[in-house]
C-alpha cells in the first residue's frame, strides 16, 4: 500500500505552484495548542461533538486577535484511520478542513499533531498489529488529503514514550523520507522520544538519548525541526499547582539550544504551560526569553486553549469574556 502511494506521487501534483507565507515560510511560529480533538481517547472512535470536538471560529479569532499565527491541533490516530492502513475517516477529516479553512482566514497556521503516544489503541508502533509501515501510510494519505504546505504543517506524533527513542527515532526518519520521496513539501515537526522533555534530552534511557538519536536526522528539504516540550512544575509533568523558579530552566534550555546549533537542527517547542500563579508567570516568562532566538527555535505553541478544558489550571481561553492571566505574558512575546 505504502509502495503504490509512493509511486503515484499525487502530493506534488496538488501542491500549489508557490507556496505563500505561512507554515514553511514564517519567520516564527508562534501560538497556542487548541485541544478538545483528542478527549476522551477511553471512547474511540467516539462520538464527535459528544466525547471531542474541534475548536470554533471564534476561539480561532480570539487568538489570532492576540497575535498568534498557529495552532497545534491534537487528534487522534484511531479517529482519522478506523483501521491501520484503512482509508481517512471523511467527517473527521472534514472536520480538519473546516479548522484549517477558518484558521487560513484568521491568518493561522495548523500543525496537525498526531497525540497518541507512539501508539494505536494501546499497541506501539511496531508492534504486529501496528507495524511501522501502517504510520507512515498515516502520513501519506494526510499530506495527501491536506497537501497545501503554507496551510498546514505535520506533527508526526506526540510524545512518543510507548516506543523505545531509538525505535521512534527509526520510525520518524523512515516517515519523513516516505513525505519527501511522495513530494510533500509541509514543514514538518519530530517530535523527541519519550515525553520529548527538554530537561532529559541528554539523559541516556534503554541505552539511548534524544541528543544521540537525532543529531543527525536530515531533511532534503530543511522544513523540519525537532519537537520538544517543557512543563515548569517539580516534576516537569504539567500536573503540579506550583513552578519551579526561573533560573532553574536556563542551563537546559541553553544545552539543546547548543545541542541543536552544533547538530544542524533547529527546535520548537510544541507544549510548556502553567497555572496563572504569580510565580508561574514569572517562569513562563523566562521559557519565552529563552525560546526566542529564531536562529535556533522555529517557535512555540501554548499548552493549553480550548473551550472544553473547565477549570483545567493551564487553559488560556477566555472566560466570560476576561483573558486567562496567562495571556498577557504570552502576548508579549506571540508575533515576534
Amino acid at each position: 500500500m505504502m509502495r503504490a502511494l509512493l509511486a503515484s506521487c499525487p502530493l506534488a501534483c496538488a501542491l500549489p505552484a508557490a507556496a505563500a507565507t505561512g507554515c514553511i515560510d514564517a519567520a516564527g511560529l508562534t501560538g497556542v495548542n487548541l485541544a478538545g480533538a483528542e478527549f476522551n481517547a477511553k471512547r474511540l472512535p467516539g462520538v464527535m461533538h459528544k466525547d471531542y470536538t474541534y475548536p470554533d471560529r471564534a476561539e480561532l479569532a480570539y487568538f489570532a486577535s492576540r497575535g498568534a499565527n498557529v495552532i497545534r491541533l491534537p487528534v487522534r490516530w484511531e479517529r482519522l484511520q478506523r483501521e491501520p492502513g484503512g482509508p481517512l475517516d471523511a467527517a473527521e477529516t472534514g472536520a480538519i478542513a473546516k479548522v484549517v479553512d477558518a484558521a487560513a482566514s484568521a491568518g493561522l497556521c495548523v500543525i496537525l499533531d498526531v497525540h497518541n503516544y507512539g501508539t494505536y489503541r494501546g499497541q506501539p508502533i511496531g508492534a504486529p498489529a501496528v507495524p511501522p509501515e501502517t504510520f507512515i501510510d498515516l502520513w501519506l494519505r494526510l499530506a495527501q488529503r491536506f497537501p497545501d504546505a503554507s496551510q498546514v504543517a505535520l506533527g508526526l506524533m506526540n510524545e512518543p514514550h510507548k516506543l523505545p527513542i531509538a525505535a521512534w527515532a527509526d520510525v520518524a526518519g523512515q516517515t519523513l523520507a516516505a513525505l519527501r520521496g511522495a513530494g510533500a513539501q509541509h514543514l514538518v515537526l519530530v517530535s523527541g522520544g519519550r515525553w520529548s522533555g527538554v530537561h532529559e534530552w541528554h539523559k541516556t534511557h534503554a541505552g539511548a538519548t534524544n541528543a544521540g538519536a537525532f543529531a543527525a536526522l536530515r531533511d532534503p528539504l530543511g522544513r523540519m525541526a525537532i519537537e520538544v516540550h517543557q512543563y515548569a512544575d517539580g516534576n516537569f509533568s504539567g500536573t503540579g499547582k506550583k513552578c519551579q523558579p526561573p533560573a532553574r530552566f536556563d542551563n537546559m534550555f541553553r544545552a539543546v539550544a547548543d545541542w541543536a546549533r552544533a547538530n544542524g537542527q533547529r527546535l520548537f517547542l510544541g507544549e510548556f504551560g502553567v497555572p496563572a500563579e504569580a510565580g508561574c508567570l514569572a517562569t513562563l516568562e523566562r521559557m519565552l526569553e529563552l525560546v526566542s532566538d529564531r536562529s535556533v527555535w522555529l517557535g512555540w505553541s501554548y499548552w493549553a486553549a480550548g473551550r472544553w478544558w473547565g477549570d483545567y489550571p493551564l487553559n488560556v481561553s477566555p472566560k466570560n469574556g476576561a483573558d486567562a492571566a496567562q495571556i498577557e505574558v504570552l502576548g508579549r512575546y506571540l508575533g515576534r
